[in-house]
C-alpha cells in the first residue's frame, strides 16, 4: 500500500459526495493520505470547506471566487475571502483564474476578479490556486503583472508554458488527466519541469484517473496517477509520492 499521499486540490463539498462524506473522509488517511486541500469556488463552498477543515485534522481549505461562480458577487464579497484565509487551516487563494471554455462571466469581469484575488493573495502573503481553462494567453498576463506565489492546477498547457509558470516561481499540479490516453501535454509538462515543481491532484470529484475513468474520483486514486508519472520520469510511485508531497507542503507553507 502506499503512503505519504497529499492531493493538493480537491472539491469534497460537491453534492457527489453527499451520501458517504463522513465515511469517505474517515477511511483516507488509513489509505496513506496525508494531506487534502478542499478549495472553495463560492461564498457557500468556501464555508463549507473551512467547517471540513475544522472536522478533519488533514484537511486543509482554500477560499475564492471559481470564474464559473462570479455571477451575483461583486468587489465587496471579497472581504469574505479575506476573512476565511485568514484562518488557521486556509492555506491558498483559491480556485480562482479564468475559464474561456463556459464563460459563464465576461472575459473583462473574469479578469478583473483574478487580478484582484491575485493583489489580495499578495497583501496576505498566501498562495494561489489557479484555474486555467482555454485562458493561456491571459492568465499568464496576469500571473506576469501581479506575481503571486502558489500552483497552476489541473494543468492542461503546453510544455514551453510550464517552463514560464515554474520559472515565475509557481508550481504546477497534475491530476488523473496524466492517465488518459491523449495525456501527451500533461506527460511533457511533467518532463520539462523540475521535479521539485510538481504536485499531484485530484480535482474530485472529476476526472478519475484510468482505471477508474467515470467513477466518482477521491484522493485514494492519487497512486494511479503517481504510477503512471513515475513511470514516465523513471522513478517509483512510492517516491513521486514522497517528493509531491513534501512540495506540497513547501506550496502551502505547512
Amino acid at each position: 500500500m502506499y503512503n505519504n499521499i497529499f492531493d493538493t486540490h480537491s472539491h469534497y463539498d460537491d453534492p457527489q459526495f453527499d451520501g458517504d462524506r463522513d465515511e469517505l473522509l474517515n477511511s483516507l488517511p488509513q489509505k496513506g493520505i496525508i494531506g487534502v486541500v478542499s478549495c472553495g469556488c463560492d461564498p457557500e463552498t468556501t464555508r463549507f470547506n473551512a467547517q471540513l477543515a475544522e472536522k478533519y485534522d488533514y484537511i486543509y481549505f482554500a477560499a475564492g471566487f471559481h470564474p464559473e461562480n462570479l455571477e451575483g458577487l461583486n468587489a465587496d464579497d471579497l472581504a469574505m475571502v479575506e476573512q476565511y484565509a485568514k484562518q488557521k487551516k486556509c492555506v491558498a487563494i483559491g480556485e480562482i483564474g479564468l475559464d474561456y471554455h463556459w464563460m459563464a462571466s465576461s472575459k473583462e469581469v473574469q479578469k478583473e476578479f483574478f487580478a484582484a484575488q491575485c493583489e489580495l493573495a499578495n497583501k496576505l502573503d498566501m498562495p494561489v490556486i489557479v484555474h486555467d481553462r482555454e485562458a493561456h494567453a491571459d492568465t499568464l498576463e496576469i500571473l506576469k503583472k501581479y506575481k503571486p506565489k502558489g500552483v497552476l492546477h489541473c494543468f492542461s498547457g503546453s510544455a514551453e508554458t510550464a517552463k514560464e509558470i515554474v520559472k515565475m516561481g509557481m508550481y504546477i499540479g497534475l491530476n488523473g488527466v496524466a492517465t488518459f490516453k491523449n495525456a501527451r501535454k500533461s506527460i511533457e509538462a511533467a518532463k520539462a519541469i523540475p521535479i521539485e515543481r510538481l504536485v499531484l491532484e485530484t480535482d474530485c470529484p472529476y476526472l478519475a484517473p484510468v482505471p477508474c475513468r467515470g467513477k466518482r474520483n477521491d484522493s485514494s486514486f492519487i497512486p494511479y496517477i503517481a504510477e503512471r508519472l513515475g513511470g514516465e520520469l523513471g522513478i517509483s510511485a512510492q517516491e513521486l509520492l514522497n517528493i509531491t508531497a513534501q512540495n506540497a507542503k513547501r506550496l502551502y507553507e505547512l
